[in-house]
């Protein structure tokens, strides 16, 4: 990439406060830029490395101060947005497979579209189809009947079990597995767990993107749903007929127990926890290492453990923070009840005599 200066504001809507002609070629963090890179100020936190940033340019939002006249700026109102507009348009990476690798194991029924790459010791099992454009890359294993959509992208060391499903633009990371068995298990008569089969399947429908490290159980019947445009983060177990709803994000280390219905658009922080057979509504925020134990059926910011509305789990969590010093307080009224107590019982014994 090597671009004008003017033409990368023009690209992004900002306006350019310097030397409109520099060229950048690279995109860096403010504090380790050097020359020849355009880097980016949104931050409070960050304007301190302003004055000692090596950057040709900086995309910077009009609150800050252009102090410095030996670099150049673009300025524009949100930079964030300007720089995840510049990124994708030219430094996204570009994941190449060509072909298909002669150490990999497809059956002859399966079906493989047009431009498809599979690296080396995939594994492809009996009734799979690939559509156009997808990269399948080294040691991923796709069991019987699995349909992988257009366009996907699966990393290495990926398991897909059988029967389940992928749209079209599926992103999933390394070490991640699709279908997993449900946790299903039923004590007999001697209090010994038998397992109960698991055999319905998971969909992840169009735009997902799942991190690396990420379980997803099959349905023990029908489908376990995660659907468009989710994206999920490493380490994150959803359980077996959990249903996700559009476009909701899940952070690390969150955990989903069965039959779970969560909604469009949340936002769910790390460490979370859900119970089984609850229900979320639509545009619910969950704090981090919440609890969630019942079903929140109005949109909202939830925090704490139990979950309940963010504003009051803040005020109890600050009552609980004096809790200390009220006890102290406390201490010290007693005290001084008891001394007066006392006094009064000098009193009366005074008068008595």
């Amino acid at each position: 990439m090597k671009i004008k200066l003017k033409d990368a504001a023009d690209f992004v809507g900002g306006v350019v406060i310097g030397d409109p002609n520099i060229e950048v070629s690279n995109i860096a963090k403010i504090e380790e830029a050097k020359e020849g890179d355009i880097t980016f100020l949104y931050l409070k936190a960050y304007e301190k490395y302003l004055s000692t940033t090596k950057a040709s340019a900086v995309l910077i939002s009009p609150e800050f101060k252009k102090t410095r006249t030996d670099i150049s700026y673009i300025e524009v109102s949100n930079p964030n947005v300007a720089l995840h507009k510049f990124v994708i348009t030219f430094l996204k990476p570009k994941f190449i497979l060509n072909g298909i690798d002669p150490s990999a194991s497809i059956d002859p029924s399966a079906k493989i579209g047009k431009n498809v790459g599979i690296g080396k010791n995939v594994v492809i099992s009996s009734g799979c189809s690939i559509g156009d454009n997808s990269m399948i890359y080294h040691n991923t294993v796709l069991m019987e009947k699995v349909h992988v959509g257009e366009n996907c992208l699966i990393y290495p060391n990926v398991t897909i079990r059988e029967n389940c499903i992928l749209g079209n633009n599926v992103i999933i990371h390394s070490n991640t597995v699709v279908g997993s068995d449900g946790f299903g298990y039923i004590p007999n008569e001697k209090g010994e767990y038998e397992k109960v089969p698991q055999i319905g399947n998971v969909i992840l429908e169009d735009d997902v993107e799942l991190g690396s490290n990420v379980s997803i159980d099959r349905a023990a019947f029908g489908s376990t749903l995660i659907k468009k445009g989710v994206k999920i983060d490493n380490l994150v177990q959803v359980a077996h007929n959990v249903v996700i709803g559009d476009h909701t994000a899940i952070a690390a280390q969150s955990g989903i127990s069965g039959s779970t219905k969560i909604g469009k658009h949340c936002m769910i922080a790390g460490q979370s926890g859900f119970v089984g057979h609850i229900e979320v509504a639509d545009q619910v925020i969950i704090g981090a290492q919440s609890g969630v134990s019942k079903s929140i059926d109005k949109a909202g910011k939830y925090r704490g453990s139990p979950a309940q509305d963010m504003a009051q789990q803040l005020r109890l969590e600050a009552q609980i923070r004096n809790v200390p010093s009220l006890t102290e307080k406390i201490k010290k009224l007693e005290e001084k009840i008891a001394s007066l107590e006392q006094k009064i019982s000098d009193l009366t014994e005074l008068k008595g005599k």
